[in-house]
């Protein structure tokens, strides 16, 4: 399991955390998983502005706001509610040899826009295959 802090971001890059996870493991299937009601994870090019394009994005589709019937924390807070079905909390990546097989661009990222929880776990497992 892996302990994240999105304090200071929004879109942290879990690739390395996955590629040392699955680096003795063989052939198979890596699934990323977070196990919280207001964070995702996505597989997206980082770096070249990508990370912060999507944080706009969900930040225009889910208003931070009182349309909400979810209220409770901070103002808008059901927003992270509904962002999951969005982002999705888990993703699976084939792995061949101990390395995952991403893209040249893709990247591993946990998304995280809830301000009123900055400490996220992220467990990760294995499938051989």
């Amino acid at each position: 399991m892996l302990d994240v802090d999105t304090a200071r971001r929004r879109i942290v890059d879990l690739t390395d955390s996955v590629r040392t996870f699955c680096s003795s493991r063989g052939d198979g299937l890596c699934n990323v998983f977070v196990p919280h009601a207001t964070a995702g994870v996505a597989i997206i090019e980082t770096g070249a502005g990508s990370d912060d394009d999507l944080v706009d994005t969900l930040e225009r589709l889910l208003p931070r706001d009182d349309r909400y019937r979810h209220a409770h924390g901070s103002f808008g807070h059901g927003a992270d509610h509904v962002m999951p079905a969005i982002v999705a909390p888990s993703i699976t990546v084939p792995v061949q040899e101990g390395e995952p097989l991403l893209g040249t661009w893709q990247s591993v990222v946990l998304v995280d826009l809830n301000r009123d929880n900055p400490r996220r776990s992220v467990r990760l497992s294995f499938v051989r295959g």
